[in-house]
């Protein structure tokens, strides 16, 4: 049998219930690995791989509407360690920076009373990672810096905002969501306000939806769905204000860029989700849900692969993966994956749905009733279809781990990120890779854990008796708590984990009194007849078995409420107090009734037992009693040779067996009638007398309750007045609260501890009866928002508190907060976070697990990992094992990075192993190299090899042609076409041009330019004169299309970067130049991004790496002195060993 450890110091911690309506949008999953929520005016943060709570944040007065998590996105060291830091907001305007550890405010803002609507932590400069961007109502944009609470800048716009969504791969695009449309910022910087208002946009209302437009007689070749959907929805975004039949503006429910491809926008409606391309202002995919469906309430899109995760109104996730065609008409999303759903009612309804940003499969679901539900997403191996006409395109499961083929023998961890499970997806008809043999899998969601919240309020609480030295070794802190339902909650304080829970009532629980440590006696009356009689509910409940019956057995029927229940000091006797009936006492023991007072006996309107008896006198009677009879049953002679153990044994077990039988030792109580008069009542055994009477006091009011212990009486009334009594001196103390009716008073357990709890129907205070004086208060709209509902002694020192938000709060005696220290806290499975070491622990832990040069193995002994039996794998590359303990440890910064790395050194050392084996033949040309056997995601945009992004782009202007609709679309596609040497398709579309438009002449001349075209000195020297004075008088695009027909797309780039368009200047080096003159844009682009007016080192390091720079990257890294990067050299000359010009150096 494992012994059982006793924790007696208790940490504060606060038991959750229901959310509020406002709490629906305030939850995020950070890249540290937990989860941030809102409740009421407090903060949940979950950790979701055990499911438990291991820290609630409360400052806040008002409901919490949103909290953001810091972003990681930046190179940690000793100076910029892991932390675990929280922005939220309330619905007073008030925005809280946490540090979640320690459980304190770093920083409190305040800028105006309004809720918050929207908070997000820029991620895209390495100056400075405090700088807070928040969306104040009802139309101002702040800049703060969440360390100092000082605000940067301010900048108000004509609409109100709703909500803002930056651009993942340029932070200086950001769109606003306002009540009339939505308005699109290019020049935003954490320096200073953006200059100009903004392109303001209108959003035309997608009607079209077969949710939205009756069936019409049409041929049976019309299409339906979706398709019939994106045909209607030709033109999304307008730069007139749409009128008013034709838009419902309050239809979009949210906006987001997709992390997965730049330049590309959803928009959220109940019944269709919008995939926008913004070059051409038009929608390209339309997820369109059919009549009989559910509408959808909110949607995330994925960066590791172009897939939405999507949340509808029954509570279901969905999973949808956008299709690979040969010749993509539209983007459409399949459905490869779907949850249960929940019950929906009043009072359950889905809220939000937030993802896990470092690996993408998993996802939390949070309810209003207060359920946390963990799904997480698994593959599983699938024959090939059987039908390949469905549709729907094979997901393959990629063949290599961690950005490396994976080993013959090596372990892989199953489902480690979405980009592990399921491949880059083949275009259909596209054979897979040679030497490749891909798995086709199917995706399915598996809940793996669901926390639980309180039922709603109100609530009967009562702790269990307290812990002594007789009982310290079995001894378990439970918290019982009825609910409105009828059912008891048993709560464990050690861990804050529900301990049972137990269906009791049909009603309303009332009161909890425990007979035991491991049972207890619980009431509830249902609501009254017409004559004011109600149903009572009496029941005994054994924990250990759940066993519950009926105490009174078949009495309850049509009488007068029950008001209260008190167990005696020895839990012999329970006093039954009803409202217009004489009380009822019963012995415990035996479950019979002892007396039922009569007709005549006075109303009672406070009682409480008396903790003096006269056990230890009977027990030493008894024991004194059974040691004659023991002495008598041995003779004189062999009583001296009777050793005096052995009567002492003999004397403990008649002791014990005397106990176990009925002592019925003499208890006494005392209660209070309506006129303020105190009865004395002695019980023992069947024996009961009345004892003696004093008269009311003057003073006092109506007495509401009564609390005794030793030789202190407390006495609380009506009107807030608190009368303490010295029996022991005969004298009492009369002292007036001002804080109204005393509704319940409780004294804290412990030998000598006379601190006294006081409930009032505005909050709470602590006495010391001894000095007779408040040590603290609580106060309803002064210190806290929320009303208290049940108040007791959780231990000596600490205060448990149930409140009508729907939560249950354990408090020092100071009531001031119960947000703690983390590490203070006894969880019950260990959570694995590094967040939590202090800054030297957690790098020597990731040393540790990325190398062990002392060994020739690596060892786990430090602690348990998750990946343990990966992370000892010798199999294991150094790359790979860097690029699992980022994802391991959350590293934004070093999961970008090692992507890359991983992903270019094995490309070089492939081209490296290439050119030497073909040295003797015929060789490559300079710079080149092969692709690998999967290229760079998409997501990485122009990061990605050139070939891949001129894939992608190709497809990208053949969707834009197939949808434009008009001729600014068409002027756009051609542009884009000239750009990707498409030059015969880009006549073509010039050629449309109809005769009556303006540019008719002007796209003729292009057209004939474009074919006639020549390279011979005299026209190429005219052609780039004219480009150039094009450039100088503003004309930058057109200027760049004629150098790129004349093959001078390098001087293109170099023009672009001047006038600073580095990103256009980068996107035309990949789709356009070769290699060599490719690198050199580049390299100018990384040497822009390192200058102190941009300050983008860590993305100039990726754009480095991506050349193949690696000794380059190794000097910058050096200046930041991290851990991981410290590798990075030594995997450059022990595994790689790829050595180049200095051209690439």
């Amino acid at each position: 049998m494992i012994p059982y450890t006793v924790n007696i110091k208790l940490a504060a911690r606060t038991l959750t219930g229901t959310l509020s309506l406002q709490n629906k949008t305030a939850v995020d999953w950070g890249w540290q690995g937990l989860i941030a929520q809102g409740c009421h005016s407090s903060i949940l943060i979950i950790d979701p791989k055990t499911a438990q709570t291991i820290q609630v944040l409360e400052k806040h007065k008002a409901n919490v509407v949103k909290v953001k998590w810091s972003r990681e996105n930046y190179y940690h060291n000793i100076s910029s360690p892991y932390c675990l830091r929280l922005a939220s907001g309330d619905a007073s305007g008030k925005i809280i920076v946490w540090d979640v550890v320690s459980g304190t405010a770093h920083c409190e803002i305040q800028e105006h009373s309004k809720p918050i609507q929207d908070l997000e932590w820029l991620w895209n400069q390495d100056a400075s990672r405090d700088l807070l961007l928040a969306v104040h109502p009802p139309n101002y944009i702040v800049l703060w810096n969440g360390d100092t609470g000082t605000k940067l800048w301010k900048k108000s716009y004509a609409e109100n905002i709703l909500s803002f969504s930056f651009d993942p791969f340029d932070p200086s695009n950001m769109a606003l969501l306002t009540s009339e449309g939505i308005v699109f910022i290019t020049d935003f910087t954490h320096s200073k306000p953006p200059g100009s208002a903004g392109k303001k946009v209108y959003i035309a209302s997608p009607h079209a939806s077969p949710a939205h437009t009756k069936p019409a007689p049409t041929a049976a070749l019309a299409p339906t769905g979706a398709k019939k959907a994106l045909n209607k929805v030709k033109v999304l975004i307008t730069n007139e204000k749409p009128t008013a039949e034709a838009v419902t503006l309050n239809d979009c429910l949210q906006l987001s860029y997709l992390p997965s491809k730049r330049n590309h926008m959803l928009l959220l409606y109940p019944r269709e989700i919008l995939i926008l391309d913004l070059e051409l202002s038009q929608t390209v995919g339309v997820v369109a849900i059919e009549r009989s469906g559910v509408p959808f309430t909110q949607v995330i899109p994925c960066a590791q692969r172009d897939a939405l995760y999507c949340l509808h109104e029954n509570g279901c996730i969905t999973l949808r993966v956008c299709r690979s065609t040969a010749a993509p008409e539209e983007l459409v999303y399949d459905l490869r994956s779907q949850c249960d759903a929940i019950r929906v009612t009043k009072t359950v309804r889905p809220y939000r749905m937030v993802i896990c940003p470092v690996n993408e499969n998993n996802a939390a679901l949070m309810v209003s009733d207060g359920r946390v539900m963990l799904w997480e997403l698994k593959s599983h191996p699938s024959k090939p279809a059987t039908n390949p006409s469905s549709g729907l395109s094979p997901l393959y499961s990629p063949v290599s781990f961690c950005g490396a083929p994976l080993g013959p023998n090596q372990k892989k961890i199953q489902d480690l990120s979405l980009n592990s499970m399921i491949g880059q997806t083949l275009t259909a008809g596209e054979a897979p890779p040679p030497n490749t043999s891909p798995q086709e899998v199917q995706l399915k969601f598996l809940l793996t854990g669901l926390l639980s919240g309180l039922p709603l309020p109100p609530f009967a609480i009562r702790m269990c008796p307290p812990l002594t030295t007789k009982n310290i070794n079995h001894y378990q802190p439970l918290l019982a708590s009825g609910t409105s339902n009828g059912s008891v909650l048993v709560y464990n304080l050690t861990s804050g984990l529900l301990h049972k829970e137990l269906s009791v009532h049909s009603c309303e629980v009332r009161g909890i009194e425990w007979v035991s440590l491991t049972s207890f006696l619980s009431f509830a009356t249902s609501s009254p007849n017409n004559m004011g009689l109600v149903r009572n509910e009496l029941q005994y409940v054994d924990l250990p078995t759940g066993r519950c019956f009926a105490f009174r057995g078949e009495r309850g029927n049509d009488e007068p409420p029950i008001e209260m229940i008190k167990v005696s000091h020895l839990k012999q006797y329970l006093v039954v107090v009803f409202r217009d009936k004489p009380l009822e006492l019963w012995d415990i023991r035996t479950g019979t009734l002892l007396r039922e007072m009569a007709k005549n006996f006075p109303t009672v309107t406070a009682l409480e037992w008396s903790p003096s008896h006269n056990l230890k006198s009977l027990k030493k009677k008894q024991m004194a009693a059974r040691e004659a009879m023991a002495r008598q049953t041995v003779s004189d002679a062999e009583q001296s040779s009777v050793e005096s153990s052995v009567i002492s044994l003999l004397q403990d077990a008649e002791s014990k067996s005397e106990t176990s039988q009925a002592i019925s030792a003499r208890e006494h109580f005392v209660f209070t009638d309506t006129d303020g008069q105190v009865y004395h009542i002695t019980v023992e055994g069947n024996t009961v007398k009345d004892g003696a009477r004093i008269p009311p006091d003057g003073s006092m009011g109506s007495i509401a309750c009564i609390a005794w212990k030793g030789d202190t009486l407390v006495l609380g009334d009506v009107d807030g007045n608190l009368n303490f009594w010295d029996l022991k001196a005969r004298l009492s103390r009369g002292t007036p609260t001002h804080r109204g009716w005393v509704k319940k008073i409780r004294f804290a357990p412990g030998k000598g501890n006379q601190k006294l709890l006081v409930m009032y129907t505005d909050g709470a205070e602590v006495w010391d009866t001894k000095e007779v004086q408040m040590v603290s208060s609580i106060r309803f709209g002064r210190n806290v928002n929320y009303k208290i509902l049940d108040i007791d002694w959780c231990t000596s020192d600490k205060v448990v508190l149930a409140s009508d938000d729907g939560c249950i709060r354990v408090l020092e005696m100071a009531m001031k907060s119960a947000s703690y220290r983390m590490d203070e806290q006894d969880l019950t499975d260990p959570v694995w976070c590094p967040y939590l070491l202090v800054p030297r622990a957690a790098f020597t832990l990731k040393a540790f697990l990325l190398m062990q040069p002392w060994s020739g193995t690596f060892t786990m002994d430090i602690t348990q990992v998750d990946m343990k039996s990966v992370l000892q794998d010798p199999e294991l590359s150094l790359l790979q094992r860097c690029l699992l303990v980022s994802r391991l440890f959350g590293d934004e910064s070093d999961l970008h990075f090692w992507t890359i790395a991983s992903h270019y050194l094995q490309s070089f050392a492939q081209a490296r192993q290439l050119s030497l084996s073909t040295a003797d033949g015929q060789t490559q040309s300079e710079g080149t190299h092969p692709p690998p056997q999967s290229p760079l995601d998409i997501c990485h945009d122009t990061l990605c090899e050139s070939s891949s992004f001129q894939k992608f782009q190709l497809d990208r202007v053949r969707l834009q042609e197939v949808k434009r609709s008009s001729y600014e679309h068409t002027k756009k596609c051609a542009d884009q076409l000239l750009l990707l040497g498409q030059t015969d398709r880009a006549v073509q579309l010039l050629l449309e041009t109809c005769a009556d438009n303006p540019s008719y002449y002007c796209d003729s001349l292009k057209a004939c330019l474009v074919t006639t075209i020549t390279s011979s000195g005299p026209s190429q020297s005219t052609i780039k004169l004219v480009a150039t004075n094009m450039i100088a008088n503003g004309k930058l695009a057109e200027g760049v299309q004629l150098l790129c027909l004349i093959d001078k797309a390098a001087d293109a780039c170099r023009y672009l970067q001047t006038y600073g368009e580095w990103n256009r200047a980068a996107w035309l080096a990949k789709v356009l130049l070769s290699p060599a003159e490719g690198s050199d844009v580049l390299k100018r682009w990384a040497e822009h991004l390192c200058s102190p007016q941009v300050n983008q080192k860590s993305k100039a390091i990726l754009v480095l790496l991506s050349l193949g720079c690696f000794y380059k990257v190794g000097e910058m890294l050096h200046r930041f002195r991290t851990v991981s990067q410290k590798f990075f050299l030594n995997i450059i000359k022990v595994e790689v060993q790829c050595f180049y010009k200095e051209e690439n150096l």
